[in-house]
């Protein structure tokens, strides 16, 4: 046990160590001392400095350390020389620092920071810090007793912490560090950087490191009273320590019948591994448990999602080095997973898990898929991997694999039958089962291993022409399988450190699905015109590749690319050594092809396939994000002329392919969508053939989805297409986004297209055909109108034109809808008509009963048309102005007729200047008022009409006004009494005939007493007409309260004086005493007038 570390004793030897003493039948032997690692009687094996050729007792003993536990070393052999032990022994320890790396970093090299995204100091962590420690001479104390190494290693004083001595204890076997301790109390899944300093001076520095058979070999060498001597000093160096437990094992040993006694040998901790130990590299699975636990319990916060894909990279370096704690340490991650609390939670509440836990979950079914297809694994590992996964599928909370829904995708041995579409009967699959699935494949079909273990398997005799043919015409072997369990098996070779049989697995699925792509395409061109004319719209992959939970075209992409970025570097570090990197695998590839090339056809290819959109949200968005991961993958990819000919290639077959291409002239109605790949196509395309890559980008603005299962109505006029969602299940739930991707789609088009009117007008027509949504083509015809008024170049009026029809098409769409953005598509279209011309103007006046309500068509587009700021815009003349304001006077007119609630104030305002078109405004003012106007309204105008000049006018709305008023005796706040109070002021203003006419009209609608108190009050205190034209008629005495008509309005107020004080007395509360003396002293000035007229 390392001193310092007390709470965790090292476990007991695994086997039991017998020598010449224990029995008579144990054979004898010589023992000697310990020497110096590497000592006398053999060369150095891992040391540089010596040039002499290794001798064949090194290589001997270091194949049988590799591969033989020492035990059967032991017994195979009678007797043991003590030098060849001492190189087995010696051989024992590992010789790479490559795993040392992997066990103390989350990736080898220390590179985990440029993984995560993060900058992490890279000297923090523990194999970068081992290095230093080492380097800095901070090793010490080095001994090895069999296969036991120990060492003190001196961690420097810093300014927050002391200098601190850590012992550190490391057994291996085979090659292999099986367990470690260090006084450090490290508790992290990885090696702390003192096992690092330790393990890393024993390889770089074996011949300083002083060597020691087993010490059961030692003991054997001493007699009676050694032995005696050895055990008594033991315990009195560590009598604090061990004194209680050399008592407990003195006195088993001397009791005849104990159990210590039946046992043959003892324990040795140094003697290395039994036969029957696992053979693997010390992975602390309590500390695994904990980490993953803690990183599950944060929910994504504080970098927990990083580090479980962190955790996860690991997992697949160990399948890369073909380590078995890969396995195990995912079987770990997997029950912390399962044992996650949310999982039960999110199933009670019915909600779904977060975007990022479920891509953790995807990695955890990709990487069993992994584990199981290892082709040299075992079948008692795998049907051991196979139970353990049905345990956790049958759980209840275990995710499906499509986010929330039943998956309707056929297992990995057999394809879906074309037309299938009875997929309710199907059972939910988890994110397991596809891994349970693969445990049925295997890879002893002699075709498959020819083709992953030879590269000159060709058969050029071969003439078989069938669609599943084992070579295609070239004699180049192909692989006919279910293309995602095809390219699984590529991903497990790869995963497993096998890259020259991925590779050559993965060329051979591409050359069979160029093939297949080949045949679908003459096939098309065969029944094309059956197909065509009877309009059959059919889906033949409803499993997509693109977006596959395994990924199929991902892991193609990778392979090739990850090769042909390997030749990239040696030809740049001109490493000649390395030439020898798959070369013959190349004889497979086109003439002058390259891996790079293969790639990017192979992505081309995915991409273009028609196939049906999945249920559910989660499987929809994935679709969307590995389309935009692949098609990012590409964009990094610099195109030459071998790529722009596989570009056009790819792109004649997706317009030629029919139903076999996404893009070909008939699509099932529930296909997903071209949009961003076409873009991309376009993008590509377009410096090097323009018109093909119009017609990728114009057959790919389509989206069947949303066009109505029954169209009706004028179908030439593609702006008049309704804009129809039909209920269908499973939804869209990405549907705004692939709107969005249209829109940006047809926003490139248009972009590139400025100056050809030709095919400005071809993209306007699919624009207007294919988008359906008013605020993408609002943003469509924006875009147009900036690109069109660029500052650094004269208007482009054929775009313009375009700009100014879709924003039309808008308006037309949003007429009879609720849009929050209305307002701001007039203004914009006023705004872009008056870039376009005056002819522009007059035409959307013209038809302004198409494209705006009255009151917009008033208040906005006649009222900016008529502004300054426009005539100066347009530069118009004396006549054009004229011409425009007629216009506008006309759609005023007709808009106040249409509707004069909200357009008659606006009408009269626009006609002031035009003396018949303000006569006809203000009939129609008065021809509604009796009907459909409301006081509010025909105050307003009154008000205008006085503010013009016109106080007769305003008198006669007013009283119409006050016909339709109605103030209750509580409702002294109404807004309406300063309309009230006005009108009374203007009658009084125009004569005391006025004011007797509307007196009435106010006691009628005015109940509210203190309203009538002010009125009758203002009337008293000034002479009617005083102010009014009119004056003259009137006497220029003060009015009587006695006579008509104050005496009516007198009379109405104290009565309703009287109403309202029984009202209130009746509903009376102390909280309104104030308000209510406030009151009866208006009602007390009241009646005073009163009795002064009585008096």
């Amino acid at each position: 046990m390392a001193k310092g570390d007390p709470a965790k004793p090292r476990p007991p030897a695994k086997r039991l160590c017998c020598r010449p003493g224990y029995s008579t039948t144990c054979r004898q032997g010589q023992r000697a001392g310990g020497t110096v690692c590497g000592g006398s009687g053999s060369g150095q094996g891992g040391s540089s400095k010596t040039q002499s050729p290794e001798s064949l007792l090194d290589i001997a003993a270091r194949k049988v350390a590799e591969k033989w536990p020492f035990q059967r070393v032991e017994e195979r052999f009678e007797r043991i020389p003590e030098p060849v032990q001492r190189r087995i022994v010696y051989w024992s320890f590992p010789r790479s620092e490559r795993e040392i790396c992997m066990y103390s970093s989350f990736n080898t090299g220390g590179e985990e920071s440029a993984s995560s995204g993060e900058n992490v100091d890279e000297t923090r962590l523990p194999f970068r810090r081992g290095i230093a420690l080492l380097e800095s001479g901070c090793v010490d104390n080095v001994l090895q007793v069999g296969f036991h190494l120990s060492g003190t290693v001196t961690e420097p004083a810093t300014t927050s912490e002391p200098e601190m001595v850590c012992s550190v204890a490391i057994s291996f076997d085979r090659c292999k560090i099986t367990s470690v301790t260090c006084g450090c109390g490290n508790k992290d899944i990885f090696y702390c950087a003192h096992v690092v300093a330790l393990s890393l001076y024993r390889v770089r520095r074996p011949e300083q490191v002083k060597l020691h058979l087993p010490i059961s070999e030692t003991l054997f060498q001493m007699n009676r009273d050694q032995l005696q001597k050895f055990v008594q000093y033991l315990i009195t160096v560590h009598h604090t320590e061990v004194l209680p437990t050399a008592q407990k094992l003195a006195d088993e040993i001397l009791s005849q019948n104990s159990e210590i006694n039946q046992v043959h040998g003892a324990p040795d901790p140094t003697a290395g591994a039994s036969v029957d130990d696992e053979n693997c590299w010390h992975l602390d699975e309590e500390q695994v448990q904990e980490q993953v636990k803690l990183f599950l319990s944060q929910g994504g916060y504080h970098g927990s999602g990083k580090q479980l894909n962190l955790l996860f990279s690991k997992v697949r370096e160990m399948l890369k080095m073909r380590d078995s704690n890969g396995a195990r340490m995912l079987t770990l991650i997997t029950e912390q997973f399962m044992a996650d609390p949310r999982l039960a939670l999110w199933r009670q509440q019915g909600t779904t898990m977060t975007d990022k836990y479920r891509q953790l979950w995807d990695e955890l079914g990709a990487l069993w898929m992994c584990i199981v297809l290892n082709p040299h694994c075992k079948p008692e590992q795998k049907a051991a991997w196979l139970r353990q996964l049905k345990k956790w599928n049958s759980v209840d909370v275990c995710p499906l694999e499509d986010g929330n829904h039943g998956n309707e995708l056929p297992n990995l041995t057999n394809a879906l039958p074309q037309g299938a579409h009875d997929l309710g009967t199907r059972p939910h699959r988890t994110v397991f089962t596809r891994a349970i699935e693969a445990c049925d494949l295997h890879w002893q079909d002699s075709h498959l291993q020819h083709i992953i273990n030879d590269d000159l398997y060709t058969n050029y005799c071969y003439h078989d022409n069938t669609e599943n043919s084992l070579f295609d015409s070239r004699g180049w072997p192909l692989w006919h399988e279910h293309v995602p369990t095809a390219c699984a098996r590529v991903d497990a070779l790869r995963s497993h450190g096998y890259p020259r049989e991925a590779l050559r697995l993965a060329i051979a699925i591409i050359n069979t699905l160029r093939r297949q792509q080949q045949k679908q395409l003459e096939l098309f061109r065969n029944h094309k015109k059956d197909l065509l004319h009877k309009g059959v719209t059919s889906i033949t992959n409803l499993e997509g590749w693109v977006g596959h939970p395994l990924d199929p075209i991902g892991t193609l992409f990778s392979t090739l690319m990850e090769t042909g970025r390997g030749y990239e570097d040696i030809f740049d570090s001109t490493k000649h050594s390395e030439l020898h990197l798959f070369p013959s695998t190349r004889r497979f590839l086109e003439e002058g092809e390259s891996y790079l090339a293969l790639a990017v056809e192979t992505a081309l290819m995915g991409l273009g396939q028609q196939r049906i959109m999945p249920n559910g949200l989660y499987a929809q968005e994935k679709v969307c994000r590995n389309e935009e991961h692949l098609i990012a993958k590409l964009q990094e990819v610099d195109l030459d002329d071998t790529l722009v000919k596989i570009f056009r290639k790819q792109a004649v077959f997706l317009l030629e392919g029919g139903p076999y291409s996404g893009l070909g002239e008939l699509i099932y109605r529930e296909s997903v969508p071209m949009h961003t790949y076409a873009k991309y196509l376009f993008t590509c395309l377009l410096p090097h053939d323009a018109e093909l890559a119009y017609k990728i980008a114009l057959r790919a603005m389509r989206l069947p989805v949303l066009e109505s299962s029954a169209p009706s109505g004028d179908m030439s006029r593609p702006h008049h297409i309704v804009s129809v969602v039909p209920n269908r299940y499973p939804r869209w739930f990405t549907l705004s986004h692939i709107e969005s991707q249209q829109c940006e789609l047809a926003s490139t088009m248009l972009t590139a297209a400025k100056g050809d009117a030709r095919k400005l007008e071809t993209v306007l027509e699919s624009i207007q055909k294919n988008i359906h949504s008013s605020s993408h083509i609002f943003k469509l015809a924006q875009d147009a109108f900036k690109i069109a008024t660029l500052m650094d170049s004269l208007p482009d009026i054929t775009l313009l034109k375009v700009s100014l029809e879709l924003g039309l098409q808008v308006m037309r769409m949003t007429l009879s809808t609720l849009n929050w953005r209305r307002r701001e598509m007039v203004r914009w279209l006023v705004t872009c008509a008056t870039e376009v011309g005056v002819y522009a103007l007059d035409s959307i006046m013209q038809s302004w009963f198409t494209l705006f309500t009255p009151t917009e068509a008033t208040s906005i587009v006649a009222t900016t048309v008529m502004s300054n700021s426009t005539i100066v815009r347009l530069h118009l003349d004396c006549h054009q102005q004229e011409n425009l304001a007629s216009s506008a006077r006309t759609l005023a007119l007709q808009c106040a007729m249409k509707d004069p609630q909200n357009c008659a104030l606006s009408a009269l305002t626009l006609c002031e200047k035009d003396h018949i078109a303000f006569e006809t405004a203000y009939q129609i003012v008065l021809d509604a008022a009796t009907t459909g106007m409301s006081y509010t309204q025909l105050f307003t105008i009154a008000r205008y009409m006085e503010h013009r000049g016109y106080p007769m006018r305003a008198y006669k709305l007013a009283t119409l006004a006050m016909v339709h008023l109605n103030l209750s005796y509580n409702q002294d706040t109404h807004p309406a009494i300063n309309d009230v109070l006005w009108a009374c002021a203007l009658s009084h203003s125009l004569g005391k005939n006025e004011l007797a006419a509307i007196i009435p009209l106010v006691v009628k609608s005015v109940k509210c007493a203190t309203v009538l108190s002010d009125i009758l009050r203002r009337c008293t205190l000034t002479t009617p007409g005083m102010v009014a034209l009119h004056s003259r008629r009137n006497s220029g005495k003060l009015m009587s309260l006695d006579k008509a008509p104050l005496r009516q309005l007198l009379d109405a107020t104290i009565g309703a004086y009287i109403n309202t004080t029984h009202s209130r007395l009746t509903h009376i509360s102390p909280r309104h005493y104030s308000e209510f003396i406030e009151f009866l002293s208006k009602a007390r000035e009241t009646l005073k007038k009163r009795r002064k007229k009585w008096s």
